[in-house]
């Protein structure tokens, strides 16, 4: 089954009521499970809902200075669009795909996710140079998770 089509089934899965989808073909078997944030901790399924996002800090007024605030990414934020693990080569050795600094057009391949044993390569939503990566190498990685700035 190509990338492509597998991308299009996670995203069907992702965006319906259905909670599990099993496809047989000549070429394998694909099982996608969309599971609950506390069913997918500890467990090796791929989370195809968006992180839980975390409750809003209300900071108490205080005569201290305030602590400085985290830079804001300018630039296109390149996400990752599964659970997983962040590749920046295609194998252990080898080079990055991209660089800090390096032109990338739209559909060229930038990371690869590894997903249930399965190794996918994600493509630059966008034409641009690559400013920052912001995941590590060999890091898991969640869905939505920034892993590129492209300017």
């Amino acid at each position: 089954m190509d990338l492509r089509k597998l991308k299009t089934l996670i995203d069907l899965v992702s965006e319906s009521n259905i909670s599990e989808l099993e496809i047989t073909e000549a070429e394998g078997k694909v099982r996608i499970v969309k599971a609950s944030a506390q069913a997918a901790a500890g467990t090796p399924m791929m989370m195809m809902a968006p992180a839980p996002a975390a409750a809003p800090m209300v900071a108490a007024p205080s005569a201290q200075a305030a602590a400085p605030a985290e830079p804001v990414e300018t630039g296109h934020i390149a996400k990752s669009p599964m659970v997983g693990t962040f590749y920046r080569a295609s194998s252990p050795g080898a080079k990055p795909l991209v660089d800090v600094g390096q032109a990338v057009k739209e559909g060229e391949s930038i990371c690869i996710i590894e997903a249930m044993k399965i190794m996918n390569e994600i493509e630059a939503d966008k034409t641009g140079t690559i400013a920052r990566v912001l995941a590590e190498n060999g890091a898991a990685v969640e869905f939505g998770q920034p892993l590129f700035v492209i300017e």
